[in-house]
């Protein structure tokens, strides 16, 4: 198989950075208390990274994951940084990227084979788990998109090839970027992070024909654009990526609010199944540090929304006719 056929990726999937102790500090208790309402409520695709709580994240994860049988769900982690001693470590934490975890580890950028190789292996033994489905790399635009194409895809390729993975891909917030690696690689999933959302969707522009031409899938991460489309009435101080929400996107998300009101359509819910709408998305990955958000995504993911409150959002020019 190629493209997207390669892996069947559930509609709706746990992006694990919380459990990682993104934005705050979570006990061993609670990280498993939110990954078990996650897989009560039917979650079965996982998606995690080494970044995540300098490997926090994988280990929590993973020591879940393992009481659950193998064939039951779908794995996935990313490639590209590595963990290493940090040598400057004097007992603070890796607060700079926002995760509440002591930095006594540093992320080391390596796009090379051996690298990537490295990454996977050491992934698989703070997960305990030797199988995983699917390999991204994650942010190669951060550190040298250029060398990401002509070294660290084919050497995912080669992963794959040597059924180490079933299937490989990137994960970005960059559009360019993105299409860039559909275009150069043979490429099973892209993981596209707030480029593809309720509120906006640079993504339309180049990756989705991307795909469409090249048959790849894509997986739609940051649906609620920073919190912004979490709860139905939108705060004008809301986080949007590192900064403030601009003027032209406040007011368009009081218009979408406004249109899903009248349809009594939780925004929440159409931004979880927003994506999905399109040919190309083949699953939705939802984040939550509490295990009621995760229940409660469960069933937005679930609830039927009338074809009406999309038809309308596009005449109104608010997504893609």
């Amino acid at each position: 198989m190629s493209g997207s056929d390669a892996l069947a990726v559930p509609s709706l999937g746990y992006g694990a950075a919380n459990v990682g102790n993104l934005f705050r500090a979570l006990s061993d208790d609670e990280s498993w208390a939110v990954l078990d309402a996650a897989w009560d409520s039917g979650i079965r695709y996982f998606d995690t990274a080494p970044h995540y709580g300098l490997g926090l994240s994988e280990r929590r994860l993973g020591a879940f994951l393992q009481t659950k049988p193998r064939d039951e769900y779908v794995l996935s982690t990313k490639v590209g940084r590595l963990l290493r001693p940090n040598p400057d470590h004097d007992g603070g934490l890796d607060t700079a990227n926002d995760f509440h975890v002591p930095d006594d580890l540093q992320r080391v950028w390596d796009f090379s084979a051996s690298g990537i190789r490295a990454s996977l292996d050491e992934s698989r033994e703070r997960l305990g788990i030797d199988r995983i489905d699917l390999l991204y790399l994650h942010d190669p635009e951060r550190h040298d998109l250029d060398l990401a194409l002509a070294e660290a895809l084919p050497a995912l390729e080669q992963l794959r090839a040597d059924s180490e993975v079933t299937a490989v891909g990137i994960g970005s917030m960059v559009s360019e970027a993105l299409a860039a690696s559909v275009r150069a690689a043979d490429l099973d999933l892209v993981m596209v992070a707030g480029r593809y959302t309720l509120l906006e969707q640079p993504a339309a522009a180049d990756v989705l024909p991307a795909c469409r031409e090249t048959g790849t899938g894509i997986v739609a991460a940051s649906v609620f654009n920073s919190g912004l489309l979490a709860s139905d009435e939108p705060r004008r101080d809301g986080r949007y990526e590192y900064g403030q929400l601009p003027d032209e996107l406040w007011e368009r998300l009081l218009r979408i609010a406004r249109v899903c009101a009248e349809h009594d359509v939780p925004l929440p819910a159409a931004a979880i199944q927003f994506p999905l709408q399109s040919d190309v998305v083949r699953s939705v990955v939802v984040g939550g540090s509490r295990p009621a958000q995760l229940r409660q995504n469960s069933e937005y993911a679930a609830l039927e929304i009338p074809g009406a409150l999309w038809a309308e959002l596009a005449a109104e020019g608010l997504i893609p006719a």
